[in-house]
């Protein structure tokens, strides 16, 4: 779950906090890393500090943070996912501190300088620490892409100016694979063509942080003449957050879901979560026949944009013969290996990046164990020093002498409710007890200037699964609402607006239903076009 310490003269920093859903357990819930070994050893880090904004990597930090209360620095794109999940819980967000890939920060006796890699999400970074004499590179997640369309390549001047360092803590995800990992433009250009050809109804599956994917599929659907629309409460988080800073600028306007049904079958393009099997998620309720927007039939097509992960394939498989009984034809990475990359290094791109940074050391981490013994073997056949396998709890010791293994410590899972780690969106729902049913709420909007918003063209609202509600009189108060934020970007607007109109159907509904809440921004010149 990506949780590491660095410890120099008695002080600490932590780097990353994930989790991971238990798919195997009842109602799924998430596994955490657990914390009393560092209350028992005495540990309590200074800083959090955040590579990148991938789930199991920033997962667990609402409910990790309150047990230590310190600084949290992340990029913007993984700062503002931050933001959203503190919010959701309740949590102040103050601590979330930016930091701008490239620029470096000090906590305590270390220095750390976030540098820029490729990865499946924006702004992941590497992490080059120094305290006293030793300088650490922390890789995170990385890959040598040279089109990866969101961001620039790596910059191996960058990585040569920082060589050598002691030790290299790096990705072993997919050190046994020969060659190069396939580039995000290769996937693209795949998608483009697969999209292109399909002739009804086309569902892409793919994990919401990989917003480069996620551009792609939009783009090939608008080429092939597809409406698109999102499904799934973190596929539309992410695209908010990452709109409001500006990563999906071409992005095509996204239909609501509940007008799917009114378009003709070859217009339609649906992005959904669920690529994993997850039970809850929008791709298995599709394959059971069970969403309220859209019914999957012979002549439609789900591409899956993702690999599988190890453990889930049981789940994976079930999800696939619930859609193959609908007569849907299933693209994959068996039948088109073409139509994902993954977002690690393969053996050349780890020769060629220790060849810039020229590491004394290794220590391997992410992965299984038979991933980190082949980075292993890959290092010592390159000169590098690589004595240690680790495990979780591993407490290892880097100075003059090298790697020594000080201590191990078995670390027990911590297992919590999804509930109680992100309740759902807006006030926390013990607050107003059990929802009922689904609301759909989406919102063309405009600055106005000065960080004000105003709606534009009609309301799209879909209640028709929650109690019947007044819609002028919601449309007042939601105009009203409006005037009164200032937000410089949506996903600030989001994150003001969400809690707001919880409160408000709160007051007005006996019963509480979910909110599912899209806003897109149009330029107010064009108002009449959209209304």
């Amino acid at each position: 779950m990506n949780l590491s310490l660095y410890g120099f003269a008695e002080e600490w920093v932590a780097v990353d906090c994930g989790m991971m859903i238990r798919q195997d357990l009842p109602d799924s819930p998430l596994q955490v890393p657990n914390l009393e070994l560092l209350a028992t050893l005495g540990i309590r880090p200074r800083a959090l500090i955040i590579t990148h904004g991938h789930e199991d990597h920033i997962g667990a930090a609402a409910w990790l943070w309150p047990k230590w209360g310190c600084p949290i620095h992340a990029t913007p794109l993984a700062a503002g996912l931050l933001r959203a999940k503190f919010v959701e819980r309740g949590l102040a967000t103050d601590a979330i501190q930016v930091i701008e890939p490239g620029e470096a920060l000090e906590s305590g006796p270390f220095t750390l300088r976030y540098l820029p890699v490729s990865h499946s999400i924006p702004e992941s970074c590497a992490l080059l620490l120094a305290a006293g004499e030793h300088r650490v590179l922390h890789t995170g997640d990385w890959k040598l892409d040279p089109e990866p369309l969101i961001g620039r390549p790596i910059a191996a001047s960058t990585f040569r100016a920082i060589g050598p360092v002691d030790l290299v803590v790096g990705d072993s995800t997919n050190a046994p694979l020969p060659g190069h990992s396939r580039s995000e433009g290769e996937v693209a250009r795949a998608l483009e063509h697969t999209i292109a050809a399909c002739q009804g109804r086309v569902v892409v599956s793919c994990f919401a942080s990989n917003l480069a994917r996620v551009l792609a599929i939009g783009r090939a659907a608008h080429r092939a003449g597809r409406r698109v629309s999102l499904m799934g409460r973190s596929m539309e988080r992410m695209v908010a957050v990452a709109r409001g800073l500006g990563y999906l600028d071409d992005f095509p306007p996204l239909v609501p879901t509940a007008d799917l049904g009114y378009l003709p079958p070859e217009e339609v393009l649906v992005i959904a979560t669920g690529s994993q099997g997850e039970p809850r998620a929008a791709l298995s309720r599709l394959a059971r026949g069970r969403h309220h927007a859209m019914e999957l039939g012979p002549g439609d097509s789900v591409i899956f944009s993702a690999k599988a992960i190890p453990g889930n394939e049981l789940l994976i498989e079930r999800l696939k013969n619930g859609l193959r009984r609908l007569g849907v034809t299933l693209l994959d990475e068996f039948n088109h290996p073409e139509l994902h990359a993954s977002g690690h290094p393969a053996q050349e791109e780890l020769r060629t990046f220790y060849g810039w940074v020229r590491p004394r050391r290794l220590l391997p981490v992410h992965g299984e164990a038979r991933h980190q013994q082949a980075h292993c073997e890959l290092a010592e056949a390159l000169g590098i020093e690589a004595p240690l396998v680790p495990v979780n709890g591993d407490l290892i010791r880097l100075d003059g002498e090298g790697l020594t293994l000080e201590s191990r410590h078995p670390q027990p899972p911590c297992i919590v409710s999804q509930n109680a780690v992100a309740p759902l969106p807006g006030l926390a729902a013990e607050r107003h007890g059990p929802r009922h049913g689904s609301l759909y709420l989406a919102l063309s909007v405009a600055s106005t200037g000065e960080g004000g918003w105003t709606r534009i063209g009609r309301l799209m609202l879909d209640a028709s699964q929650a109690s019947p509600i007044d819609e002028d009189a919601f449309s007042d108060w939601l105009d009203d609402a409006l005037a009164s934020i200032t937000a410089e970007t949506l996903a600030e607007l989001r994150l003001a607006l969400q809690p707001r109109l919880i409160g408000w159907f709160a007051d007005h509904l006996r019963r509480l239903p979910d909110i599912h809440l899209q806003i897109m921004a149009v330029e107010a010149p064009h108002a009449r076009e959209v209304g």
